[in-house]
């Protein structure tokens, strides 16, 4: 009952007549060859059977609890294939960037909907102090009505 969806996916899977417990893979996601590339890279072991197995058990699992009713999300499994990808791409703690760099990355951020966290849920940035203003004698008072809504942005889109 998943066989389209999974199509649509683009995982294609035929199931010989010969074994009813055979499902043999035709074609995998893009993403899930990307991810295999970023493995093997890295000199670690192929992935891709893992994943697609991943796959094929959430979508089983699914039918099991709904009745094969639940459907038009993305699967978990292809969620954490790309938040790792996205990560691995990331810009990572302590790399240099131009200011042009920053600025340009600020205003992908201000586009997103969910801008103070990676796919991960881990922060993507931390309010700084404004060290020119630890030294002056008459400090300036926050803007409270500012921080208050930067502390309610963080608790509906951070978490």
């Amino acid at each position: 009952c998943c066989y389209k969806n999974l199509a649509d996916l683009g995982l294609e899977l035929t199931f010989p007549e010969t074994n009813s417990s055979l499902i043999l893979v035709r074609k995998v996601p893009m993403c899930f060859m990307e991810r295999e590339a970023n493995e093997l890279r890295r000199k670690r072991q192929p992935i891709t059977k893992s994943i697609v197995e991943e796959l094929i058990q959430e979508q089983i699992e699914l039918v099991q609890a709904t009745g094969g009713g639940a459907r038009g999300t993305l699967p978990l499994t292809f969620l954490k294939v790309l938040a790792s990808q996205a990560c691995h791409g990331a810009i990572k703690f302590n790399e240099r960037l131009t200011l042009e760099e920053s600025c340009e990355l600020i205003e992908a951020l201000s586009s997103c909907k969910l801008p103070f966290q990676c796919a991960h849920g881990r922060p993507s940035m931390l309010p700084l102090a404004d060290i020119d203003h630890l030294q002056q004698e008459e400090q300036p008072k926050p803007n409270l009505a500012r921080l208050r809504k930067m502390v309610r942005a963080w608790q509906l889109f951070g978490k």
